[in-house]
């Protein structure tokens, strides 16, 4: 039970922070969700820094990797909005962005994951 609240927590956290971020940084005039792809390189980076850190030496316990990386992380990052604002592109024939936003989050994203594991064996 204190997992599934420990989880229950950490996305709450999270989605409400991912909420606030498409609010302010999302571009109503252009439709260019930059608020979407700052959460997801963020949490990228993050559970990257955090699983790293877990496996460090286990400097992480269990219960804090359930709140940050699958709770937190999971409620900040967001794969279901990331697909939608991809179909808005496509239904809009807006074909460039599409590709561009799907390419720079796939490469981004998994660039930050990396990097938070370099960061947490390095530093």
């Amino acid at each position: 039970m204190k997992q599934l609240f420990l989880v229950f927590l950490g996305g709450g956290f999270g989605s409400t922070l991912r909420f606030l971020l498409g609010k302010f940084l999302n571009n109503a005039s252009t439709g260019i969700p930059y608020g979407t792809f700052a959460a997801n390189i963020l949490g990228s980076l993050l559970i990257g820094i955090i699983l790293g850190m877990a496996a460090k030496n286990q400097s992480i316990s269990e219960e804090y990797t359930l709140l940050l990386a699958t709770g937190f992380c999971g409620g900040f990052t967001t794969f279901s909005t990331f697909a939608y604002e991809n179909h808005v592109f496509l239904k809009t024939g807006d074909f460039m962005t599409f590709a561009l936003y799907t390419i720079a989050s796939f490469v981004i994203g998994f660039a930050a994951v990396f990097l938070g594991i370099y960061l947490v064996k390095h530093l």
